[in-house]
């Protein structure tokens, strides 16, 4: 059962200077138990689209098609049942831990308020000890309740953001760039811990990061975008070892591969900018800088097409076999 279900979604930004298309048509869904990878470069629109499932977007964008959150669309429930799904049924660990927490406020405090908001029947002692059965849970002492968050290091504070997001027991969890920050091996844990979160209760995850290596160890599928839409869809392992999309295999390449030194120095860079989104080139919004592109590619813009078994990808040289050489 998909727990997470986007429907062509759009989102374009009013702006001075004219509308800015951030979001293109995305379809994407989530099942329950599963994790689910978005990556790109910065700017590709992969924060701006899962902010769509909270509605956490700001006034001056305009959002169309539907964002279902266990069936119920998201974009066209009235407020109050937004702030009731927040938390309640979907939540957020956001970008930056290191920024994300009151610094005057202990931390068990922090994760009592939203327990004692969306649950009118919990007393503050007992929203208390699940916050430290919550704690325990994501790998940190009880006695952290009582800590500033000047005094954990940042994969503690990291840790911190993942109870915070558990706090009201959600079917659904958005991580943000999770381990931005983190050194390798705090890394490794906080993802091995999502992981394990996402098994045990059922939930439906799904992980932004610019960093493939990150996904292919971690998620089940993974969602490649470029310039507001998805480009490649499949299997996590699959993607990142035979990547169908040309900007996928630039994307794997950009990572040395273990045990092969000469990779280190190999020119896998791809040359040129993301366009600006108030300003896509004409056809496929890669063209300008695929080292496959022909002419065809300046005049069509395909949307995803099949590429094997559960896999898709927008380029119309894939069935041709030339992206995926």
């Amino acid at each position: 059962m998909a727990l997470l279900e986007m429907r062509d979604v759009h989102l374009t930004y009013r702006t001075d200077e004219g509308p800015i298309p951030a979001v293109r048509g995305v379809n994407l869904s989530v099942d329950a138990g599963e994790i689910v990878g978005v990556a790109g470069e910065s700017g590709c629109g992969k924060s701006t689209l899962v902010s769509t499932v909270l509605r956490l977007f700001p006034k001056t964008a305009t959002v169309t098609g539907e964002v279902l959150v266990a069936g119920e669309d998201v974009l066209t429930m009235k407020w109050n049942r937004v702030r009731a799904v927040r938390w309640g049924e979907a939540a957020v660990v956001f970008q930056g831990a290191l920024h994300s927490l009151n610094p005057i406020q202990k931390i068990g405090k922090q994760l009592v308020e939203p327990i004692l908001l969306h649950d009118k029947k919990s007393s503050e002692q007992k929203a208390l000890k699940k916050v430290r059965e919550l704690l325990a849970q994501v790998g940190l002492p009880a006695r952290h309740a009582d800590a500033y968050p000047h005094q954990l290091s940042g994969g503690q504070k990291q840790r911190v953001m993942i109870a915070l997001a558990l706090t009201c027991d959600p079917e659904v969890l958005i991580a943000d760039e999770p381990t931005t920050a983190l050194d390798v091996m705090v890394q490794a844990q906080i993802l091995e811990l999502l992981t394990e979160i996402a098994r045990e209760r059922s939930m439906a995850v799904v992980i932004i990061s610019h960093d493939l290596s990150v996904l292919a160890t971690t998620c089940d599928r993974v969602a490649i975008m470029y310039a507001g839409r998805i480009v490649e869809e499949g299997v996590a392992r699959e993607v990142f070892d035979y990547p169908k999309h040309p900007y996928t295999r630039a994307l794997t390449g950009a990572f040395p591969t273990i045990g092969d030194p000469e990779s280190r120095y190999a020119p896998s860079g791809l040359a040129g900018d993301p366009p600006f989104p108030g300003d896509l080139p004409e056809g496929c919004p890669f063209h300008p800088r695929c080292p496959d592109a022909i002419d065809r590619c300046k005049e069509v813009d395909v949307g995803l097409l099949p590429a094997g078994p559960a896999r898709r990808a927008a380029c119309i040289l894939v069935n041709e076999g030339v992206a995926a050489s």
